[in-house]
C-alpha cells in the first residue's frame, strides 16, 4: 500500500472514531439513524449530482442488487451499533465491533475474493487483532454478567462491518458503482425504510432534534465522509489491507474516551497502541 491510501485510511479512522462518540449520545437509536440519514441527503446532494453527471453510471440488475445489499447490511449495522451503545460503554463496544470486523473481512476476502495476503501482511493483521483484544480489556471481556450483552451486540456489529466491507468492495470494484452514489442511494433507502418507525414515534424525533441537534448534524457530515474515503481506497487496494488499517480508529477512540469520558488504565492502552502500531507498519510494508 502506498503512502496516499495509507494517509486516507488513517484520516478516515479519526473521523470514524469522532462520529461514533457523537452517536453514543443518541437519545433513541432508530430515530437517530433516521434523522442523520435524512440530513445526509441534502448535505451531500451536490456531490451526488456532480458524480452522476461526470461519471454517467448505468444502473442495471447487477447495480440494483449491489445497492440493495449495501442498504440492508448498513441498516442492520446501524441498528446493531445503536443497540450496543445503549447497553454498553463506548470504550468497550467500539473496540469489540471494530476488532471483529477486520478478522472476518480478511477471512472473507481470502475465501470469497481469492485475495492472497503476504506473510508480513498476515503478521500485521494478527498484531492489530491482538492489540484490539488487549485494549478491550483482554480476558476480562469474557467474564462477568455486565459485559456479556455489550459484547454480544459489539460482535454482531463487527459481523455487519465484515459483511458490508466485503459486499461494498464487490459493488465498487467489480460491479463498478461509483462510491459516492452507492453510499448516497443506500442512505436514501435507509431513510425510507425507517419512515414508518419515525411516524409512530414523532415525539422522539422532536426530542432528538431539540436536545441532540449538534451531534445529529455532526454525524450527518462525518459518517458519510469517513466511509467514502474508505470506498475510494477500496477501488484500488485489497480488503485485507484496508479493513485492518481502519481499526486504528480504536486507538483514537481510546484517546477520546480517556480525555472526554475520563476513562483510565492508560498503561494497558499504551501497550496495545504499540502492538497495533507495529501491525500497521507490517501492513504498510506487506
Amino acid at each position: 500500500m502506498t503512502t496516499l491510501p495509507l494517509l486516507m485510511i488513517l484520516a478516515s479512522a479519526f473521523i470514524h472514531a469522532s462520529w461514533n462518540l457523537m452517536a453514543k449520545k443518541a437519545l433513541d437509536g432508530n430515530t437517530f439513524v433516521w434523522v442523520t440519514s435524512a440530513l445526509i441527503l441534502p448535505i451531500y446532494a451536490p456531490l451526488a449530482i456532480f458524480t452522476l453527471i461526470t461519471e454517467r453510471p448505468s444502473f442495471g440488475p447487477a447495480e440494483l442488487v449491489a445497492l440493495a445489499g449495501t442498504t440492508v447490511l448498513h441498516l442492520v449495522y446501524f441498528i446493531c451499533l445503536q443497540a450496543a451503545y445503549k447497553v454498553g460503554d463506548y470504550s468497550l463496544v467500539y473496540p469489540v465491533a471494530r476488532g471483529t470486523g477486520p478478522l472476518l473481512a480478511t477471512l472473507g476476502a481470502v475465501y470469497f475474493l481469492q485475495e492472497t495476503p503476504s506473510f508480513l501482511a498476515i503478521t500485521g493483521i494478527a498484531l492489530i487483532i491482538l492489540g484490539v483484544f488487549i485494549i478491550s480489556g483482554g480476558a476480562r471481556l469474557f467474564s462477568g454478567q455486565t459485559a456479556k450483552k455489550p459484547l454480544i451486540f459489539g460482535l454482531l456489529t463487527g459481523i455487519c462491518i465484515a459483511a458490508y466491507t466485503l459486499w461494498d468492495k464487490y459493488a465498487v470494484a467489480d460491479v463498478g458503482v461509483p462510491p459516492m452514489l452507492l453510499d448516497y442511494m443506500a442512505t436514501g433507502a435507509i431513510s425510507f425504510l425507517l419512515l414508518p418507525y419515525v411516524f409512530r414515534n414523532r415525539e422522539k424525533l422532536k426530542q432528538e432534534w431539540r436536545d441532540n441537534r449538534l451531534n445529529v448534524i455532526g454525524v450527518s457530515v462525518l459518517s458519510p465522509l469517513s466511509y467514502l474515503i474508505v470506498l475510494y481506497v477500496l477501488i484500488s487496494s485489497p480488503v485485507y489491507y484496508v479493513a485492518p488499517l481502519r481499526e486504528m480508529s480504536i486507538l483514537i477512540a481510546a484517546y477520546l474516551g480517556t480525555r472526554l469520558l475520563k476513562e483510565g488504565e492508560m498503561t494497558r492502552r499504551y501497550i496495545a497502541a504499540g502492538i497495533m502500531f507495529g501491525g500497521v507498519i507490517a501492513l504498510a510494508f506487506g
